[in-house]
């Protein structure tokens, strides 16, 4: 079968992952990870620091070899579609030449790629073309990051990796970025990010995977994820209320009280909110939904690790 049919074959994943370790001595980064990712979609790939998904996404990139296991990309190794210019990648480190400006570097790399795009649509792309004539060295942080997803589509590649994209972006440059990066998406291209920015991957993934300790945890779409927690949020204002009069309370797996503002994480919203007006409780702006993607992450991975879960203030899954 030629590369050319299995690009774009919705029958062929993008990305597949059969039994894969990988060790470092005694530390076992990746466990018997195995996982099939299908082309043509926006994929969040997440998981809580030290959990393996570096290690993953270099080994996908052929910059690591497995310990044992298989890795294919477009049905082929990870340095074949790499070198064929299907896979284009934006990782956590590496910087820019400080004396070039930015519409040469975009020039060279278009140059160095088996299927380079022209340099004006990738600056119009990436949303940098006010940036073409500034020399890296004079960027911004959040800048320079945007110029990295230039680099990473400076080709015509089928699968854009990028580890931690808007690390150090201010919220006005995180917007322009994912906004660039949904536009890649609508164009077919299949887009594997991993983030620690939970309500946006909330917003844009059409699919959710989550390692822990190098095993697969879950795989599916935002609502499955969350459905996995199998938790509810409730919310509302109570003037004067203490962080003893709720403590027992049942179901109740998280607690923040802050002023009169409370939180609760239940498992039974029903039983918890009745147990709490049968206290004579009054609450008052009530709120009660599903848990967002960052909530019900934090409480999948912490079943996962094997951590009760105490009514203490909710900590944040960055």
């Amino acid at each position: 079968m030629s590369n050319e049919r299995l690009v774009g074959d919705p029958e062929v994943p993008a990305v597949s992952f059969e039994q894969v370790s990988k060790h470092y001595g005694p530390v076992q980064a990746v466990r018997e990870l195995s996982l099939q990712l299908p082309q043509g979609r926006a994929i969040a790939f997440l998981g809580p620091n030290g959990a393996g998904k570096s290690t993953s996404m270099e080994i996908l990139l052929g910059l690591k070899h497995a310990s044992s296991g298989r890795v294919e990309v477009f049905g082929k190794p990870p340095r074949q579609a790499m070198t064929a210019g299907h896979v284009g990648a934006m990782l956590q480190s590496g910087g820019l030449p400080a004396d070039v400006t930015v519409r040469e570097l975009l020039t060279l790399m278009t140059k160095l790629h088996p299927k380079p795009l022209r340099v004006d649509e990738v600056l119009l792309r990436a949303n940098i073309a006010d940036l073409a004539d500034r020399r890296a060295g004079k960027l911004s942080g959040g800048q320079t990051q945007r110029v990295r997803f230039a680099i990473a589509i400076a080709g015509d590649s089928d699968l854009i990796v990028l580890d931690e994209p808007t690390t150090g972006m201010d919220v006005e440059n995180r917007h322009i970025f994912w906004n660039s990066m949904k536009d890649e998406a609508e164009r077919g291209k299949t887009v594997l990010f991993a983030t620690h920015y939970l309500e946006e991957a909330d917003q844009i993934a059409d699919q959710v995977v989550v390692i822990n300790k190098g095993r697969l945890l879950a795989n599916g779409s935002v609502s499955d994820i969350k459905a996995m927690a199998g938790f509810q949020r409730i919310a509302f204002r109570l003037p004067g209320v203490t962080r003893e009069q709720l403590l027992n309370l049942p179901h109740v797996v998280s607690l923040d009280v802050l002023h009169d503002h409370v939180q609760i994480q239940t498992s039974d919203s029903d039983k918890t909110f009745y147990a709490l007006l049968d206290q004579g409780l009054r609450p008052m702006e009530i709120e009660i939904s599903a848990l967002g993607l960052e909530q019900a992450f934090v409480a999948i991975t912490e079943r996962d690790n094997g951590d009760a879960v105490e009514t203490t203030e909710t900590e944040d899954a960055r």
